[in-house]
C-alpha cells in the first residue's frame, strides 16, 4: 500500500526552495533518514553551523546549547539527560547516555569519543530511553554525531582560525578530495588551547590551562551504484591542568597558609598553592569500517569498529607547600581501554504500508587502571627538611606486597533488535520495537609495585590504609528484553501528535571501593511521552513540545562513601550502589520563527522534576526525595540568527545565543556546600563575508557578562572542600577569520 498523501506531505517538508521558510531537519533517530517533525521521539537538533557560531570547541559543551543535557566532570564524567545519567567511576558501570559517532558507540570509561568539534554536519540529542534501536542500553538518551562525510567530485577546502583573551587559540581545517568518479577522501584537522585564569602561586604556573588537537580522516568509494564503503579513522589528544582548588573547611593552619600567599578560599576561587603541578592527559583513537548496499529496494548497513584509549590523571591534593600540610601529593591513575564492536542492520523502504527493520550488535570494551595514593592524610610530608618516613598508602591492602591497585574489567554486549512500522492511513502510524540484549560485566582487583624511589625521591615505608578483598574478582551476567510502541497522528501534513511507551536496561555490575567487592544490580525504567510537532505560516513557524516520566528501579546510583585514609581520618570514595527507585518528569517545548528571510528565532526550554523515590542507603541516611546531581528544574536556551547579502559579493552574518541553567547540587542528598547557583550565558558572533562569501572575518564574545560558575564540588576529607573551575566561566573576546573553497 502506497502512502501517497504521506509521501507528498514529506516532500513537502524536505522542500529547501521556498526561503522564506525554516530549512527542514533530517534526522537518524529511527535508523534511517527522516525529517525531525515526523518522528515520535523529543528530539534536540544542533547543527554545524550552530555550533560554529555559539565558539565552543568540545562535545561536553552541547551542555551549554541543549536544555535538558548536563555533563558531570567530578563522577565518572558522563552526561546526562533529563537529570539522568551515569555518575560512577566505576569500570563496570554501562553509561546512561550512549554518545555515538558517525554510528559506532563510544563507551569507553572517562572519554565520549570525540575531543574536538571540527567538521561536524550536526549532533543529535535524543532525550528517554533508546535502547532497542541504539548500539547500547542508553536507559536516558543518546548524543549522535555525524561528522563530515567525502564528497564526490568535488575539491573543498575550509580553513578557519581565531584568536582571543586569555591566549585562547582555535584552529581547524577541513579538506576533501575527489579521487577519480567514485571515491573521495575527506581529512580534517584542528589545534584548540587556552589559559588557565587561576594561579598556582608556588610553581609560578597557570590552573585550568588546556590543549587539544587531533586529526580525522575518511575514504570513502562507490564500487557499484549499489553499494559504497567508508574506511575511517581519527586520532586526538588532551592535556589540561583543571586541578580542584580550596573553597573553604580547611584546617585554621591551611588558611593562615593560603592567606599569607595571597589565596582565600571561597566560591569564587581558581588559585591553589600545591607544590606538585596536577594535570589530566587523554587520548582517543580508532578505525572504522562502514558497508552499505541496496538489496533491491532494501538497505544494508555494517559497522565494525575498534578504538582505544588512554586517560592519565596526575592529582595532587595538598593545597599548600608539603612543610605546613600534606595530604595525598601522590595521587597518580593511568587508565586505557581497548573497544571492539560490529553491527549490521537491514531495513526497507519508506512508504509502504509496512517498514522493517532488523539488526545484531556486539561490543566488548577492556578497561584496565593502575591507581596509587600515597600522602600523609593531614600531617606535613617535611619536617625540617626531612621527609616523613612513613606515608599511608590509600591504594595498597594489609597482607598485599603491591602498593599500587590494578583494576581490570571486560563489558560484553550482545543484541538483536528490530522494529516494524505500521502505515495504516493518512492519518495514523504505529511503530513497535524491541530488543534483546544478553550482557556480562566482569571486574578483578590486584596490586602490583610502582617505584617508590623513582616517584617520591626517597623510600619511604608505605602502610596500607585497607584490608584486602575477600573476592578479588567477580562476574555478572543478565539478560533483558526492552521494547517501544509509538503510535502517531498526523491530523495534516504538517501537525502530528504523538505517543511513546518505552523501556530501557543496564546491566549489572560488579565495583571495588575501598577493597570491598560490591556487586550492583541492574537498572530498569519505564518511560511515558507525549508530544506534539507542528509547522504553521507556511512552515515559517515550528513549536513542538511534550511530557514526559520516566520511572527507575534499581537505578545505578553513586554517593560518597567514607573509606580508610590512615592516622584515623577517612576518604570520601564514589561508591555505586541500586537507589530502589527515582522519577524524572516534566516538561520541553522548543519553536524556531523566521519572521523575516534574513532572520531565524529559536529557543527552547525544559523543566524537570528528577528525584529519588526511595534511596537509603544506610540505616541511617535517608535520600528520598532529594533530587539528582546536576539536574537543574529550569533549563532553556534562546538563538537570534542574522545574515544579509549586503551586495551580491559581500554578506554580513550576526549570532547571539543565551543559555540559562538553574540551581544544582553537585553531590547525592543535596548538601549545602556542593550547591552551585543557577547562571546563564551569552554568546556574540559579528562577521562579514567578502570575496563572494568565500572569506568569513568577525569578532566574538563568549560568556558576554562574564557569568562565573562552578563545575563541582568535593568535600575531600581534612583537605575541605574543593570545587572545580571551567575556563568557560569567564568573558572571552576575540577575532576570527574563516576560509572556504
Amino acid at each position: 500500500m502506497l502512502r501517497t498523501g504521506k509521501a507528498d506531505a514529506t516532500a513537502a517538508e524536505n522542500r529547501n526552495t521556498e526561503h522564506s521558510g525554516l530549512e527542514s531537519v533530517v534526522v537518524t533517530a529511527q535508523r534511517r533518514t527522516e525529517n525531525s517533525q515526523s518522528v515520535p521521539i523529543s528530539i534536540q537538533h544542533i547543527d554545524g553551523k550552530t555550533l560554529a557560531n555559539a565558539g565552543y570547541t568540545a562535545l561536553t559543551d552541547l551542555q551549554y546549547l541543549a536544555p535538558g543535557v548536563q555533563y558531570d566532570p567530578t563522577q565518572g564524567a558522563a552526561f546526562q539527560i533529563r537529570g539522568v545519567g551515569s555518575e560512577s567511576f566505576d569500570f563496570s558501570n554501562a553509561k546512561s547516555v550512549s554518545v555515538v559517532v558517525d554510528d559506532v558507540v563510544m563507551d569507553a570509561q572517562r572519554a565520549n569519543g570525540m575531543i574536538g568539534m571540527v567538521d561536524i554536519n550536526n549532533v543529535d540529542i535524543m532525550m528517554g530511553p533508546q535502547g532497542t534501536l541504539f548500539g547500547m542500553n542508553s536507559t536516558s538518551g543518546v548524543i549522535s554525531v555525524t561528522t563530515g562525510k567525502p564528497v564526490l567530485n568535488r575539491l573543498t577546502t575550509r580553513v578557519s582560525a581565531s584568536y582571543g583573551e586569555h591566549n585562547e587559540r582555535i584552529l581547524n581545517t577541513t579538506l576533501n578530495i575527489p579521487l577519480g568518479d567514485r571515491a573521495a577522501f575527506r581529512i580534517s584537522g584542528f589545534d584548540n588551547a587556552q589559559d588557565g585564569f587561576g594561579r598556582n602561586v608556588i610553581l609560578n604556573k597557570l590552573v585550568g590551562s588546556t590543549n587539544e588537537y587531533g586529526v580525522r580522516g575518511k575514504f570513502y568509494v562507490e564500487p557499484t551504484d549499489n553499494l559504497d564503503i567508508t574506511l575511517q579513522g581519527d586520532y586526538a589528544h588532551h592535556w589540561d591542568s583543571s586541578v580542584r582548588t580550596p573553597v573553604g573547611g580547611q584546617t585554621a593552619a591551611v588558611t593562615s597558609e593560603l592567606n599569607s600567599l595571597g589565596i582565600y578560599p571561597n566560591a569564587k576561587n581558581a588559585d591553589t598553592a600545591d607544590p606538585i603541578y596536577g594535570n589530566i592527559v587523554s587520548q582517543e583513537y580508532g578505525a572504522a569500517l562502514k558497508i552499505h548496499a541496496k538489496l533491491g529496494e532494501n538497505d544494508l548497513n555494517f559497522i565494525s569498529a575498534w578504538r582505544g584509549s588512554t586517560y592519565d590523571n596526575n592529582t595532587p591534593v595538598d593545597l599548600v607547600p608539603l612543610n605546613v600540610y600534606a595530604y595525598y601529593p601522590y595521587n597518580y591513575g593511568q587508565l586505557s581501554t581497548q573497544k571492539f564492536s560490529d553491527e549490521i542492520r537491514f531495513s526497507s523502504p519508506r512508504g509502504k504500508f509496512m517498514e522493517w527493520l532488523a539488526g545484531g550488535f556486539f561490543n566488548r570494551l577492556d578497561a584496565r587502571q593502575t591507581q596509587y595514593q600515597w600522602g600523609t592524610a593531614g600531617s606535613p610530608l617535611y619536617v625540617n627538611g626531612q621527609p616523613a618516613q612513613t606515608l599511608y598508602n590509600n591504594e595498597g591492602a594489609v597482607g598485599q606486597s603491591g602498593n599500587t591497585s590494578l583494576f581490570q574489567s571486560r563489558n560484553e554486549s550482545l543484541a538483536a533488535f528490530g522494529q516494524l512500522k505500521f502505515n495504516i492511513s493518512h492519518h495514523f502510524d504505529i511503530a513497535i520495537s524491541g530488543r534483546y540484549t544478553h550482557d556480562r560485566n566482569s571486574q578483578g582487583l590486584s596490586f602490583i609495585n610502582s617505584d617508590v624511589q623513582a616517584i617520591t625521591g626517597y623510600s619511604p615505608t608505605l602502610t596500607p590504609t585497607h584490608d584486602a578483598p575477600v573476592y578479588p574478582w567477580g562476574q555478572v551476567s543478565g539478560q533483558n528484553f526492552s521494547g517501544r510502541i509509538s503510535p502517531e497522528y498526523h491530523f495534516n501534513p504538517n501537525v502530528m501528535a504523538y505517543f511513546t511507551f518505552s523501556t530501557g536496561y543496564k546491566p549489572a555490575g560488579i565495583a571495588f571501593v575501598g577493597n570491598v567487592y560490591d556487586p550492583y544490580r541492574k537498572e530498569t525504567v519505564k518511560s511515558y511521552e507525549v508530544g506534539m510537532k507542528s509547522e504553521w505560516m507556511h512552515h515559517r513557524l515550528r513549536f513542538n513540545m511534550d511530557v514526559f516520566r520516566e520511572d527507575f528501579t534499581d537505578f545505578q546510583a553513586t554517593v560518597l562513601t567514607p573509606v580508610p585514609a590512615g592516622n584515623g581520618t577517612t576518604i570520601l570514595t564514589s561508591a555505586i550502589g541500586n537507589a530502589g527507585g527515582l522519577v524524572s518528569q516534566g516538561v520541553e517545548g522548543n519553536v524556531a520563527f523566521r519572521p523575516i528571510r534574513d532572520l531565524t528565532l529559536s529557543g527552547s526550554v525544559s523543566f524537570t522534576d528528577a528525584h529519588f523515590t526511595d534511596y537509603r542507603p544506610k540505616p541511617t541516611v535517608d535520600y528520598t526525595g532529594t533530587r539528582l546531581t546536576n539536574a537543574p528544574v529550569w533549563a532553556a536556551n534562546a538563538f537570534i540568527d542574522y545574515h544579509r547579502d549586503l551586495t551580491p559579493h559581500l554578506g554580513l552574518q550576526a549570532h547571539l545565543d543565551y543559555a540559562y541553567r538553574g540551581t544544582v547540587w553537585t553531590v547525592t542528598g543535596q548538601p549545602d556546600y556542593s550547591r552551585v547557583p543557577a547562571y546563564s550565558l551569552v554568546n556574540l558572533r559579528v562577521s562579514l563575508l567578502p570575496l563572494n562569501k568565500r572569506l568569513q572575518v568577525g569578532l566574538y564574545v563568549r560568556n558576554m557578562f562574564n557569568q562565573y560558575f562552578s563545575t563541582g564540588y568535593q568535600l575531600y576529607g581534612t583537605a575541605g572542600y574543593l570545587h572545580y573551575t571551567s575556563p568557560d566561566a569567564r568573558r572571552t573576546i576575540g577575532g576570527f577569520i574563516n576560509f572556504s573553497y
